[in-house]
């Protein structure tokens, strides 16, 4: 039976009626009601359920149709395209491997060609030889190859005529049409999909269809209809139709999502939030602090500051984003913004995503405040806060007393990891939250410290990876953005230089360049992307992302075109026996540093870091943020080419962190033209984060950057691309702010309010939302 007579006959003995099909809107009818339960059912395995679903699997790309060609002029390695009649097909199991084969051969007349379909069973390959009957005619579409002398198509597409088209020259019509390529996997090939794609489209009408982009946009864009638009992605005349239907789409999925982001970003000026104006009185903390700090603010925090402080001083929460370039001082502005809320009767909280950092922020701010810093204790100034650390791995003494200290609002500044999450962690009155690293953290557990604030308090989020323009505005459209430029003064260069992993005197030079750091008084890191030799899931702590942006299997996944995975990776507890017992690092004092060890020992490794008692410290990517020692000069960092860019950035912004100038070794197996080598090329040509992300985008073609980031699904975004599509996105957000302007509820719109929460799944949803 033909694919087509076995949808016809499923669907003819289907139980449900036609008046229980007609109640459910098409494109959320089943594909087991559409196509049949046995053809549904692969397709359920793919995600593909609905209607809607399966109209929404766009094709991958088109394959050129190719023109006939005879077959005594094929050519080895030439896409061709044939009209032949079939002679022999036979299905047979094979022996030097498990699975079937089916070969087939096929005539002009003249010569003959040979047609190879491969399955692991051998009853897939039936249906192939149910229609390659002898006698037929077909149209075969595919890839010369040469096997053993003889020329063949290895599982060549095809139409038969008088089963998938009337007659030969309607058979040839088909065949100069695009070709669409779906995402396919074995048990359900493109071809199969194309075939349920068109019986779908043969039952749908265009009243069917309810269209999310209003009319008068659609006509100001000059874009298709909804109908239309499935038509012609699904099944283009010409390359014209395709590229027409996919500006369409990608155009409505700009629109939906800058919809969602203009609508929350409305919702969000009726929360009520307390002011916390800049205090002028003479007695702030803030001008205190001011005044003690030994350097000038830049340009850049001052300008950004002032965005902070006029927000925080509103009735509405502030919603912003700070993102600035590693070490370009985003801790002194959030810590001004922190000293606001503080000197106006408020708290503040800010979330880090490991130990090591939170208590790196403590230090840090405690360093910063000087006796600011310990209100109410001995040595404190007259007019000082308290700033208390709280993570989980913290003595139970320790942690009642900070408790204590947030609930009766002594500490005016709380930092800590997940702890502040925790149900018995209160607030006097929290009026401001810091999140740094936001993309470490899922957004329930953001909303889970804004929470425990009395009101809405103010929101600040911060990252040093760098966005550019166009995925802020799809990320983070609901919030301002604010970017930091420019790096405080003084700051040294940092040069960055590629080493070949087999190449042993370059390797020898490597480490005897680490040793002359640490004779001029320096300290050095040595970064590996595993805790132990035979551990293959790396830190237990929380890493950043590989990428700057998502990829199908997920944001910050480990980005493609990775070097060999069957080599043996350089561990931290392996390298730390191997470097002690090198006689270029004689007399030096190395330490280890990762997430299997207690917080106790972290902090005693930083401490000792910092101090110089430890001169050489090797880590895991634990000290990838936020981890300031000005003295560390020079890291090497071992298989460089597990790691992307965003992350290879990060790690080196722990360098060159003072008035020391640094170097980067990125060690790394070199292979011409591969991606690793192409992002360590990168890197190592500049140090400008926000260059980096684009490159970073270009590699990766940023895949998905909402919902992924959260649900680890794959992409929400299905053909529009942030980068390339940046003057249609810009397009979008203009036509969905005039839409929300006018009509804020969506009441005259209500199928874009409905695609608004269907588009845009659940966990992407809670991405969004934010308050």
């Amino acid at each position: 039976m033909t694919e087509a007579k076995h949808i016809a006959e499923e669907q003819r003995v289907a139980p449900w009626t036609d008046s229980e099909s007609e109640s459910v809107p098409f494109m959320h009818r089943s594909l087991a009601r559409l196509l049949g339960t046995r053809t549904a059912a692969p397709l359920a395995k793919m995600g593909l359920e609905t209607a809607g679903d399966l109209l929404r699997h766009y094709p991958r790309r088109y394959a050129e149709p190719g023109t006939l060609t005879p077959l005594s002029q094929l050519q080895e390695g030439e896409h061709v395209t044939v009209v032949a009649e079939i002679v022999s097909a036979t299905v047979r199991h094979m022996r030097s491997r498990s699975g079937a084969m089916l070969q087939a051969k096929v005539t002009d007349g003249q010569q003959m060609l040979s047609l190879t379909f491969f399955a692991k069973r051998s009853g897939v390959l039936r249906m192939h030889e149910d229609k390659l009957k002898p006698g037929r005619t077909g149209l075969f579409t595919g890839t010369v190859s040469n096997y053993r002398g003889e020329i063949q198509l290895a599982h060549p597409d095809y139409l038969i005529v008088g089963v998938d088209a009337g007659d030969e020259d309607e058979a040839v019509a088909a065949a100069s049409r695009p070709i669409p390529m779906y995402p396919a996997t074995a048990a359900v090939p493109t071809w199969r999909i194309e075939r349920c794609v068109a019986t779908v489209l043969g039952q749908m009408r265009p009243t069917d269809l309810d269209d999310p982009l209003p009319a008068s946009v659609r006509a100001a864009r000059r874009l298709d209809t909804l109908f239309d638009a499935y038509k012609r992605i699904h099944q283009p005349e010409n390359d014209t139709d395709w590229h027409r239907a996919r500006r369409r789409f990608r155009y409505e999925e700009a629109f939906v999502v800058q919809s969602a982001l203009v609508r929350r970003k409305q919702e969000l000026k009726d929360l009520v939030a307390v002011a916390r104006p800049v205090r002028t009185d003479g007695n702030s903390i803030l001008a205190a602090f001011e005044q003690r700090l030994p350097f000038e603010l830049t340009q850049g925090q001052l300008q950004v500051g002032e965005e902070i402080a006029a927000d925080i001083s509103e009735t509405h929460p502030m919603q912003r984003l700070l993102q600035g370039d590693v070490g370009s001082g985003k801790t002194v502005v959030a810590l001004r913004a922190m000293l606001q809320v503080v000197d106006a009767g408020g708290q503040a909280a800010l979330l880090a995503p490991t130990e090591v950092l939170a208590a790196q922020h403590a230090r840090s701010i405690e360093g910063m405040l000087g006796d600011l810093a310990f209100g109410g204790m001995l040595g404190g100034a007259d007019n000082a806060t308290r700033v208390t650390l709280l993570t989980g791995s913290m003595p139970t003494a320790e942690k009642k007393k900070a408790l204590l200290e947030a609930a009766s609002g002594q500490a005016g500044i709380v930092i800590g990891t997940h702890a502040l999450l925790s149900d018995n962690v209160q607030f006097a009155d929290l009026g401001l939250v810091v999140v740094d690293e936001q993309h470490r953290f899922g957004v329930e557990q953001r909303d889970a410290l804004r929470a425990k604030g009395n009101n809405s308090p103010h929101l600040l989020v911060m990252t040093a990876t760098p966005i550019p323009r166009t995925v802020a505005m799809t990320v983070f459209g609901d919030l301002e953005v604010s970017v930091l430029k420019g790096l405080p003064a003084g700051r040294a260069p940092v040069q960055t230089h590629i080493v070949p992993a087999d190449n042993a005197a370059w390797m020898q030079r490597t480490w005897a360049r680490a040793r002359e750091e640490i004779d001029q008084g320096r300290r050095a890191y040595v970064v590996c992307s595993r805790i132990f030799a035979d551990d293959d899931s790396g830190d237990s702590e929380p890493t950043t992302d590989s990428g700057f942006f998502a990829d199908s299997d997920g944001l910050f996944a480990m980005p493609e075109g990775q070097s060999d995975g069957e080599r043996d990776l350089v561990s931290v507890t392996e390298l730390y026996g191997q470097l002690g017992a090198m006689p270029v690092f004689s007399g030096i004092s190395i330490g280890m540093l990762h997430g299997k060890m207690s917080s106790v020992e972290k902090e005693a490794a930083m401490a000792q870091f910092a101090s110089g008692e430890i001169q050489l410290l090797i880590s895991t990517t634990v000290i990838e943020v936020g981890v300031d020692v000005p003295q560390a000069s020079a890291m090497i960092i071992m298989d460089a080419d597990r790691f992307g860019i965003s992350q290879l950035h990060q790690l080196r912004g722990r360098i060159g962190r003072g008035s020391l100038p640094g170097v980067c070794l990125l060690v790394a197996p070199i292979k011409e033209e591969s991606d690793a080598v192409v992002r360590l090329t990168a890197l190592a040509s500049t140090t400008d984060g926000f260059e980096l992300a684009a490159t970073d985008l270009e590699l990766r073609h940023e895949g998905d950057v909402l919902g992924a980031a959260q649900s680890g699904r794959g992409s929400t975004l299905r053909l529009l691309r942030v980068m390339r599509d940046a003057d249609l996105i810009a397009m979008a957000r203009s036509d969905a702010e005039q839409i929300i302007a006018e009509d804020p509820e969506l009441r005259e719109h209500a199928t874009l309010r409905v695609t608004i929460d269907e588009y845009l799944d659940q966990d992407t949803q809670k991405f969004l939302d934010r308050s």
